[in-house]
């Protein structure tokens, strides 16, 4: 064969093959067939319901506004219903030096670290001299007794959540890689407005007016050095303290975070139990929110106390939840910032806000659950 006829060929086999193109393809001609009309089917989609809100009771609003409105002092209280979503507050906005409530955080911080996988109930741990703080810490005389004492993870928490001991709260605090990794569980969280100070030792020390030294751990000599201050400066440290407290934070806030930790949006179900059964066992704070709890009611709590300078005091605070017999849940903080007047008069407002609380539980479970119910009187 020439190459004029091969050359033939191909062309042949070319053109035949363009006539067998997409263009040439049945049902991809320029027109697009015609397709049978779809019959349109309405089917009437009713509107979203709303969301039913439960509203704050007035009478207990109204309870909460006069007992904080008429407190000698700077004083401030946040009431979250768990499981009904309604909020009662009455200077709660207000940030309040929390001092031994901000034990709460070093613990959720422990426990959050437990639910990762990077800390262990159960893992040993010592309690040096070099460990020891001051004020109350009645794991101190354990630690004289040999030079150390040695204790878990576990120990130590549950230490610093049922007795308040202000050493076992800060060697956690070094456990758990300090006041930073404290601050960053509470922003992790969002737990709103809660600062968390710089431990105890020079947040106490900054609050008398003293930079801390490790002597101060010794006996008594934190208190004999505090008592060398001349009134001014106890008095100047005293109101820098009071006016932006490095620990301060929200009652609204903390009672939030409560219940939030009672709903286990915070840990894990386990760590949560862990919690608040610890928070249960406390000893601190008989006449608080303790001492107004009605028969068939259960509470987890942490207890707050701060400095007194003469009648003044700084601080003197107690939050928990409250479980009614129904299971009813309420997140609750009262928090005393500043003020005059007397221990017993301090201890009455926390419990007269309580008894508001359990009153109007009580009286609306009477009422048919209503959240608009009264308070008896």
């Amino acid at each position: 064969m020439t190459f004029s006829r091969v050359a033939a060929l191909f062309m042949m086999i070319g053109t035949t093959l363009s006539a067998c193109g997409s263009g040439s393809r049945p049902g991809n001609s320029g027109m697009t067939p015609a397709r049978p009309e779809q019959p349109e089917i309405s089917i009437p989609v009713p509107p979203p319901a709303p969301r039913p809100v439960s509203t704050a009771p007035r009478a207990l609003q109204a309870a909460v506004d006069s007992l904080i409105r008429g407190f000698d002092g700077r004083a401030g209280a946040a009431v979250r219903a768990v499981d009904d979503g309604w909020t009662v507050e009455a200077g709660g906005r207000q940030r309040l030096p929390q001092q031994s409530v901000s034990k709460l955080w070093v613990a959720i911080t422990l426990l959050d670290l437990r639910d990762q996988g990077r800390a262990r109930l159960d893992e040993p741990i010592a309690v040096l001299p070099a460990d020891l703080t001051l004020f109350h810490q009645p794991i101190a005389y354990l630690v004289a007794k040999t030079g150390r004492f040695d204790t878990t993870v576990g120990g130590l928490l549950t230490r610093a959540l049922t007795q308040s001991d202000n050493t076992a709260n800060d060697r956690l605090l070094t456990f758990v890689g300090g006041s930073s990794a404290v601050r960053a569980m509470i922003a992790k969280k969002r737990l709103g407005d809660i600062r968390f100070g710089p431990g105890e030792r020079m947040l106490q020390a900054g609050t008398a007016g003293l930079v801390w030294q490790p002597g101060y751990a010794i006996g008594n000599a934190f208190q004999i050095a505090r008592s060398r201050l001349s009134p001014e400066a106890r008095t100047a440290a005293l109101d820098r303290y009071i006016g932006d407290p490095p620990d301060g934070a929200a009652p609204l806030a903390i009672a939030d975070a409560l219940a939030r930790l009672a709903r286990g949006e915070i840990l894990s179900e386990t760590s949560t139990r862990i919690m608040l059964d610890t928070m249960g066992a406390s000893v601190t704070g008989r006449a608080r929110l303790r001492a107004a709890i009605p028969p068939g009611w259960k509470i987890s709590h942490k207890t707050g106390t701060g400095q007194d300078y003469g009648r003044r005091n700084a601080g003197f605070n107690d939050v928990g939840l409250l479980t009614a017999p129904d299971g009813r849940r309420y997140a609750l903080a009262v928090m005393i910032g500043d003020t005059v007047r007397p221990i017993r008069e301090r201890q009455q407002l926390i419990q007269a806000v309580a008894a508001a609380v359990t009153t109007f539980a009580n009286t609306s479970t009477v009422a048919g659950g209503s959240s608009g119910g009264g308070l008896a009187h």
